[in-house]
């Protein structure tokens, strides 16, 4: 009977706790934040997509191959993989003003050339010219689609326009404090902070030869060339107010200022000799505007 009794008193002992936990105090949430569930989703969805877009482009590269997509310019081309817009254009013998198709199979290497025989008796050459013959590298079968004969133009089939003669004259493109991050982006340029909207303006004088969001890892991008050394980008962009072909002026506003991918308000700044990487700071004049 006790053995009963105290096996009733230890159920309900163990029913009152339970009830006691269930029923705690809800977690307070201060109602002056912002919650961002939505956007983490966002934020893993588009780095997922990114990621794959990358693993494409590394692929692509490593076979010495880009297929051309739509929005594409052989500038932004060959500013993706670090190459000189003037040697992805010798490679693929496409000449001024860069036009460029959807679906085309872009080179990014040079092409390998073999020495022929020359079957032409002596005669022969020297009343002709002997054409070698360069064997062309093998491109992918699989992968590549066929080119879009009635697709539109990605470049402008006017000559491009004159540009500025003379040495660069750089002015700062916004104003703002210098970010510091180890992104793989940040480390090509400068990251300049700002406001929601702020004005994005031309560094210098020069034709823009890329206006578009093509690019993972750049978000709204603008590239402007200045010569046919220096090509200056302006990424994370939230509107754009210049197009493929516009001559711009210096200090010209080209865009309004966005968000990185960290959602920080920021504008990404590169200037780009001969297809590589420099730094800015040593362009740029130490006192802004």
């Amino acid at each position: 009977m006790n053995h009963q009794f105290n096996f009733v008193i230890g159920l309900l002992t163990v029913v009152f706790l339970q009830a006691c936990t269930g029923t705690g105090v809800a977690p307070v949430t201060n109602r002056g934040e912002v919650k961002e569930p939505t956007t983490t989703t966002t934020q893993r969805s588009s780095s997922k997509q990114q990621t794959e877009v990358k693993k494409k482009a590394v692929v692509q590269n490593k076979a010495g191959y880009h297929i051309v997509s739509e929005g594409d310019t052989l500038y932004s081309i060959a500013w993706r993989y670090n190459f000189d817009y003037k040697k992805v254009a010798s490679w693929n013998e496409v000449k001024a003003p860069y036009t460029i198709y959807p679906g085309q199979v872009i080179r990014l290497k040079p092409v390998l050339k073999k020495k022929g025989t020359n079957l032409q008796s002596p005669t022969e050459t020297t009343n002709k010219s002997v054409k070698k013959t360069v064997p062309k590298q093998p491109l992918p079968k699989k992968e590549v689609k066929p080119i879009v004969k009635k697709a539109t133009q990605l470049a402008k089939k006017s000559p491009s326009k004159a540009l500025p003669k003379g040495p660069v004259k750089w002015n700062w493109p916004s104003n703002g404090k210098i970010a510091r991050t180890n992104s793989p982006t940040a480390k090509k340029g400068l990251n300049i902070l700002g406001r929601a909207g702020q004005d994005v303006k031309a560094a210098a004088a020069g034709e823009v030869v890329y206006s578009g969001g093509g690019l993972v890892g750049y978000g709204k991008l603008i590239i402007i060339k200045h010569n046919d050394t220096f090509l200056s980008a302006y990424a994370y962009n939230s509107k754009l107010l210049v197009k493929e072909g516009d001559i711009v002026r210096a200090g010209q506003a080209i865009s309004k200022m966005g968000q990185d991918h960290t959602g920080r308000t920021l504008l990404h700044f590169e200037i780009r000799q001969n297809g590589k990487p420099v730094n800015p700071v040593k362009y740029l004049p130490k006192k802004r505007a």
